[in-house]
């Protein structure tokens, strides 16, 4: 049995690490590496205690890589890991499974195993990562491989393993297997990221809270004035930090046994589906009620072929049944490619998320400035991420990209796709936009079309890159929380200002990131028809 689980687990994560969404995530996690250790110019860190952070040697750069990995990869690398059941059902692997006598809690357990090679693939990336930028920061060039990887062990793993283990539970409910899931396990690593930290939690919380008092209690030997808070985050300097020698922290017995125990709830997380899970089994489904019987022949279209095929081609026109055609309307096109695709766009869309963003826009225009763009603009600008997750993606998901490859242009099926999502995003956050020009605020109004043209952009390059929503998603909450959170440095729409001045990116900046991530959109098509030519 374990030689058959640990198969599993190994085929799976190969199927994996060959995706778009895992080199994406696992770039992300790089650049991130990079991020966690800034050189001593730098205006932002990822760690601090109050205006000090410490040498970038061993035990600094791998407790901060290590941190930042950790809430990273549990963030990101949910997403990436999340669809193993169902790729398992669309490519109808599990109804071999169900054939074989593998019990369903060995299937989950395979499925999690899987989970966690995929992210602890990542953490050992960042790993190596944390020890180019020690050597390339060149603060301390004396390489500690206990203190420079000992906190990957207990506090990254621990936290993947959660992540880990919630996207498998997520993946066996249904309510939960969609993007109302996603967007609810960000509300989770939300908590957990800024909850966790506290003291006197349970199991420590996230473990940060002993780096944190390990640091409080080096500074006053080295005659370093203890002041401010510890900080664990992204967070943008006026100047630079001042620094201080810290050697890291020697765990407790304690302190591992609750490490080990956070894997252990997630070990119970990844099998508490097997209560209820039917592992593709037809046989074990609930078979709906039998309707009456209806003439099967009503409203049937006939089908062009027949039981024996003909072997002339006078057979073959005489077997043939024609069709009824759309008969072609000359003019208009791209504004009738624009109409479809927005209605493809918003099908399905429910009328209470309609008087959800009707709502969002009342309060917009009714909200006095700068609330209107500082509030309500992040929060119109978030109603709509799952119907934007589906730019790029939904003619692979319906399995229509062969047909929509014989269209005469793609480059006009492209623009009005982006057009659509371009227009949805003007609507939702039209109050605000309303307020700006009452205010006579054109700086304003610059940056809010700049941003309304960026999250298209954003959208649906990730879609085509990824062919699932669920990267876009990954991407966008984060990129969305640091501007509701008031970080200027990635602020796209506008919404931050200090002292009454835009705080955040020029606007020509996000034309250009937006252009760029259009063109990529148009050299993937490209080089994809290219392959299949």
């Amino acid at each position: 049995m374990m030689r058959v689980l640990s198969g599993l687990a190994v085929a799976d994560f190969k199927d994996r690490v060959r995706r778009p969404a895992y080199v994406v995530t696992l770039a992300a996690a790089v650049a991130l590496g990079y991020m966690a250790v800034p050189d001593s110019g730098a205006k932002w860190v990822i760690m601090q205690l109050g205006d000090y952070r410490g040498v970038h040697n061993s035990a600094y750069v791998g407790t901060a890589t290590a941190l930042a990995c950790g809430l990273w990869i549990s963030l990101g690398g949910f997403y990436v890991v999340r669809n193993s059941i169902e790729r398992d059902r669309r490519t109808r692997v599990g109804q071999l499974l169900a054939a074989t006598p593998m019990r369903t809690s060995s299937y989950m357990a395979g499925k999690f195993l899987s989970n966690l090679m995929v992210l602890t693939s990542m953490v050992g990336v960042l790993a190596l990562t944390a020890l180019v930028m020690q050597l390339v920061r060149g603060e301390s060039t004396s390489v500690d491989l206990i203190e420079l990887w000992q906190p990957f062990l207990l506090l990254a793993v621990p936290l993947v393993a959660l992540a880990a283990a919630f996207a498998l539970l997520f993946e066996a409910l249904p309510l939960l297997r969609g993007g109302l899931g996603n967007i609810l396990w960000f509300c989770i690593w939300v908590v957990l990221a800024i909850g966790g930290q506290g003291p006197n939690l349970p199991l420590g919380g996230i473990g940060v809270n002993s780096v944190a008092m390990s640091m409080y209690q080096d500074m006053p030997a080295q005659k370093v004035k203890v002041g401010g808070s510890f900080s664990l985050g992204l967070t943008y300097l006026d100047k630079p930090l001042q620094v201080f020698d810290w050697h890291g922290f020697t765990p407790s017995g304690g302190y591992v046994l609750a490490r080990l125990a956070f894997i252990g709830i997630a070990v119970v997380v990844a099998l508490l589906p097997a209560l209820w899970f039917r592992r593709f089994d037809p046989g074990r489904a609930r078979q709906p009620a039998e309707r009456p019987q209806q003439d099967q022949t009503a409203g049937v279209i006939p089908s062009v072929y027949v039981d024996e095929v003909p072997r002339s081609a006078a057979d073959r026109r005489a077997s043939a049944v024609a069709l009824p055609r759309t008969p072609p309307q000359p003019g208009r096109v791209l504004l009738r490619l624009w109409t479809g695709e927005l209605r493809i766009l918003l099908q399905g869309v429910s009328r209470w998320w309609w008087w959800g963003a009707g709502f969002w826009l009342f309060l917009g225009v009714c909200s006095p400035m700068p609330g209107a763009t500082r509030l309500m603009l992040p929060v119109s600008w978030l109603w709509p991420v799952l119907i934007w997750s589906r730019l790029g993606t939904q003619r692979y998901e319906h399995n229509v990209e062969g047909i929509l490859g014989a269209f005469p242009s793609t480059h006009r099926r492209v623009v009005a796709e982006w057009a659509a999502g371009a227009t949805l995003t003007a609507v939702v956050g039209l109050g605000p936009l309303i307020r700006l020009v009452i205010a006579g605020d054109v700086t304003g109004v610059a940056c809010w079309a700049a941003g309304a043209l960026f999250v298209p952009s954003l959208a649906l390059a990730l879609g085509t890159l990824s062919r699932t929503h669920r990267l876009f998603q990954a991407i966008y909450l984060p990129l969305w929380y640091t501007v509701a959170n008031g970080l200027p440095l990635f602020d796209f729409m506008g919404a931050i200002r200090i002292e009454g001045r835009q705080a955040g990116l020029p606007p020509a900046v996000v034309l250009t990131v937006s252009a760029l991530l259009v063109a990529v959109v148009f050299m993937t098509g490209s080089m994809r028809r290219l392959s299949r030519d």
